[in-house]
């Protein structure tokens, strides 16, 4: 009340200023803020289209909890938690039994995705209501990318929570009376906004320049992109035909293809193919990376200011903590300051990977450690591979987020790129794609494609199943890819989990078919006063 009564005052001053003075002098614009009277030229529709691309980043980057990448892993088929490098936020992501209504990762995603879908309206409205002297086309290409955003984030809630309310016009004042729609209804607009993001998206620029078709950074939004995540929502939405189509149109499209030699800048040195996509320095298509499609890119803070949005803790989640080793000290080659938030299930270490695949190679799956302090004793000898150390000091571990800074040796923050996209996953689709229609033969020879680049036995039409897709994701995007969503889009999550994360060293507890879904937070229930925001099953 007393809040209220101080604004009141406060306008009642400001009128009274107003209607003393005349002077046309007084007259404000606005030039700086980030409101719709600002988004009326193509700057200011530029700028909040920059905006949303940072936006984007806040999901990866975020680093209050430390364990925020643990959460879309660990628990899942792939990884597990050492007790002792528990930080809190993920937790309930293996013991689901205290996965509850409060859960500050469900509560944060609905937060974050929703602010984007805001934030893009806010955009596609002003494109159709006051872009006045930009070209049809111009519009199309900043609609495009927002539309692209939008559906990004409500692709994100259809796989996490199911139903969700639809928000298609910015929020100026608060609401209350939110309902959740249909899956269907939700899928549609996801459909809408894809469909015409794909139209009118830019041509991605060639390989090893900097700018797209447009001129504009090649980081930016492509066609591309749209078609490949539309694939997905198709396979979500039980349209296999459909998720075919779009796998094609990017696979046949002769702008990308898969990693098969060596390059970049260790091109020369020990590594292979697969490892050199994930050098830092090699990640962008600009880099040399034929196969990426889209790269959400970052830059040193040191060097350049806003480099990072928060501190990516991907690094230290997967990687291990060997420095705690005796004789160990940090060094680019083991991959900067890892902490070991996470581990490889023992079905990922010792079962998933034939001996010859590529991508179980000691550059990309590290698995022995070697003393490396100049002077220690057994100088150059392997580290045992024995006891309490080999779950989070030596642990086996990827190599994708190896990063090591010479000038910040401690690394909190990583500061690597992400490949969001890239044409490896694109042919997994297209296989998933296949399978669902009873295309085995043809899945085969799509899986057989990725399998024949790491040097992996081909497979046949027979051995096609949707376990054998998910096992080679897992191969081939292992780390990368978002598990928990895969898994809760293929509704593979209770099974496959059950199945092959078995270790008894801080165990998978209470894992049941609610948590397919997450809970809808409780703060947004509490808030909705004026309508039913229904809870998911269970919670």
């Amino acid at each position: 009340m007393k809040k209220n009564i101080i604004i009141s005052i406060g306008m009642i001053a400001l009128l009274q200023l107003f209607s003393s003075c005349k002077k046309t002098y007084l007259d404000e614009k606005v030039y700086s803020a980030y409101a719709p009277e600002t988004l009326a030229d193509s700057l200011g529709l530029e700028a909040s289209i920059v905006g949303l691309h940072n936006h984007l980043s806040t999901f990866f980057s975020y680093s209050d909890p430390q364990g925020w990448p643990s959460v879309w892993h660990a628990g899942t088929d792939v990884a597990f938690v050492p007790p002792s490098q528990k930080q809190g936020i993920e937790i309930p992501y293996y013991d689901y039994t205290q996965l509850i209504a409060t859960d500050g990762a469900a509560s944060y995603t609905w937060g974050w995705a929703y602010r984007m879908i805001n934030n893009a309206n806010v955009i596609i409205s002003n494109i159709d209501t006051r872009s006045s002297g930009m070209s049809q086309a111009n519009k199309n290409s900043v609609k495009s990318e927002a539309l692209f955003f939008r559906a990004y984030a409500y692709n994100t809630l259809a796989t996490l929570f199911g139903r969700v309310p639809i928000i298609t016009v910015p929020l100026t004042a608060p609401k209350t009376d939110f309902v959740r729609s249909s899956l269907d209804s939700v899928n549609n607009l996801i459909i809408q906004d894809l469909t015409f993001a794909a139209a009118n998206l830019t041509e991605i620029g060639a390989v090893n320049s900097k700018l797209n078709a447009n001129g504009k950074p090649i980081s930016r939004a492509n066609k591309y992109m749209a078609m490949q995540l539309l694939a997905e929502v198709y396979l979500r939405a039980g349209k296999p035909d459909l998720a075919e189509a779009q796998c094609n149109a990017v696979i046949n499209s002769g702008k990308f293809s898969l990693v098969n030699t060596r390059y970049g800048i260790k091109a020369s040195q020990p590594g292979d193919p697969f490892s050199d996509m994930f050098l830092y320095g090699n990640e962008r298509r600009s880099q040399g990376n034929k196969e990426a499609i889209w790269v959400m890119e970052q830059e040193n803070p040191s060097t350049i200011t806003g480099g990072i949005t928060n501190n990516p803790q991907q690094r230290r989640n997967w990687g291990a903590a060997y420095y705690q080793i005796s004789g160990m000290t940090i060094c680019d080659s083991l991959g900067g300051r890892g902490i070991g938030r996470m581990r490889l299930t023992n079905w990922v270490v010792y079962d998933l990977y034939e001996n010859a695949d590529m991508r179980n190679s000691s550059y990309n799956l590290r698995r022995k450690y070697y003393i490396n302090t100049p002077g220690a004793p057994n100088y150059g000898q392997q580290v045992p591979y024995v006891g309490a150390d080999t779950i989070f000091k030596i642990a086996p571990c990827t190599t994708k987020w190896n990063q090591y800074d010479p000038n910040d040796v401690f690394g909190f923050a990583m500061i690597k790129d992400f490949i969001l996209m890239r044409l490896g996953e694109t042919y997994l689709l297209l296989a998933e794609a296949q399978f669902k229609q009873g295309k085995l033969p043809e899945a085969a020879a799509t899986l057989n494609i990725l399998r024949a680049r790491s040097g992996a036995t081909a497979i046949t039409a027979a051995q096609v199943t949707l376990n054998f897709i998910l096992d080679e994701r897992a191969r081939e995007l292992l780390a990368e890819e978002n598990r928990r969503m895969t898994l809760m889009r293929t509704g593979t999550l209770v099974a496959r989990t059950t199945a092959l994360n078995t270790q008894t060293i801080n165990p998978v507890l209470g894992l049941t078919a609610k948590n397919l879904l997450l809970p809808i937070p409780k703060s947004e229930i509490d808030l909705n006063k004026d309508a039913v925001l229904e809870q998911n099953a269970g919670y």
